[in-house]
């Protein structure tokens, strides 16, 4: 693995960033995956690869090609979330780079991000450009986006990449390639495992948000991403069940008050509406079972929600600034990156 940026770093001092990997069935695309991190030309990093127990023998394999990677058996599939929050747990570095078992990141991808956090030191969360491993002349995506209905999506998702752009503001970063303060991760008690997996980066990001703390999306920094390839795809049963269960446990866990009152009649009509695409495009079953598991699910959700607006820092109008106000951006799912301004913490308000 490359050390070219470590190279005058004292022996044994702990490295910069821990790239955190979580497996799970991940097939050949793991070990493609480690290739790419091998190739990085900033080299002051470790790689924890943590496998939820993998039946496949694509970890121990990657692993055995790989021997500088601290390999981690979690012993059980913990879901995406709680393998991050394990491995964020054992981590040495300042900062952890998150990036999916079958993404691959150009060779400058933490060059740039790492320049881009020290450019901006007062911003401890940073996204990545995503392409479609398929097809790079697509997005895979380009930052988070929350509409104001309350319903997430990856910006730019299947289409044309825009080419060259500058850094800029998103709602919240794809925990599928993303660099974050590891003490704030920690601090914000890393990702929510009620989730499982899907949206949990969503909710991270939208706790952040509430925490007033930005995050940026780093253009230059760019993996190829296959997608969803461990669950059988992005529009797999098991996707469309967690996203759309998940989704609704998020709006009402995160959305602050006044928010939460005035935008549920548009998170109703705009689920009716999705749900009538499902319809069409005869995927129904999924996304009904993860509708009925969110609705079973609403107590545990509220009791998620007092734990998450106990710690609030921002109330409705910061959130909304930080939304798209606009339903095109939601129908085609385009990018949404606001130049970024600091800002002095304002009062916390409601």
């Amino acid at each position: 693995m490359a050390r070219s940026a470590a190279k005058d770093k004292a022996e044994g001092s702990p490295p910069a960033v821990s790239v955190i990997v979580v497996a799970y069935q991940s097939g050949p695309t793991l070990i493609r995956c480690l290739d790419a991190l091998a190739a990085q030309t900033f080299g002051d990093f470790e790689v924890i690869l943590a496998d939820n127990a993998s039946t496949d023998g694509a970890p121990q394999a990657a692993a055995q090609a790989h021997p500088e990677v601290r390999f981690v058996e979690n012993g059980a599939n913990l879901g995406f979330a709680a393998g991050v929050n394990r491995a964020a747990r054992l981590a040495n570095g300042r900062w952890l780079a998150l990036i999916n078992p079958d993404a691959y990141a150009d060779p400058d991808w933490l060059a740039e991000l790492t320049a881009a956090a020290d450019a901006c030191p007062e911003v401890r969360c940073f996204g990545s450009r995503q392409l479609m491993a398929q097809d790079p002349s697509r997005l895979d995506g380009l930052g988070d986006v929350m509409s104001l209905p309350g319903f997430p999506f990856r910006g730019g998702y299947r289409g044309r990449d825009p080419g060259p752009l500058p850094v800029g503001e998103a709602f919240s970063a794809c925990g599928g390639a993303m660099l974050v303060d590891r003490e704030l991760f920690l601090a914000m008690g890393g990702f929510e495992e009620r989730l499982f997996c899907y949206c949990e980066d969503v909710d991270f990001g939208y706790r952040l948000r509430l925490a007033g703390e930005p995050t940026l999306i780093v253009p230059s920094a760019v993996v190829r991403h296959e997608g969803s390839a461990a669950s059988g795809g992005a529009r797999s049963d098991f996707a469309t069940f967690h996203g759309t269960r998940n989704r609704l446990w998020v709006f009402v866990k995160c959305t602050p008050p006044l928010l939460l009152w005035t935008t549920w009649p548009l998170h109703l009509a705009t689920t009716v509406a999705l749900f009538a695409r499902h319809a069409v495009a005869g995927e129904f079953a999924s996304p009904w079972r993860g509708l009925m598991a969110g609705l079973r699910g609403l107590p545990l959700a509220w009791r998620m929600r007092r734990e998450t607006q106990a710690l609030r820092r921002r109330g409705s109008g910061a959130i909304l600034q930080a939304m798209t106000w606009n339903p095109l951006d939601l129908l085609f799912r385009r990018v949404v990156l606001k130049p970024y301004r600091p800002t002095p913490p304002p009062p916390p308000n409601r």
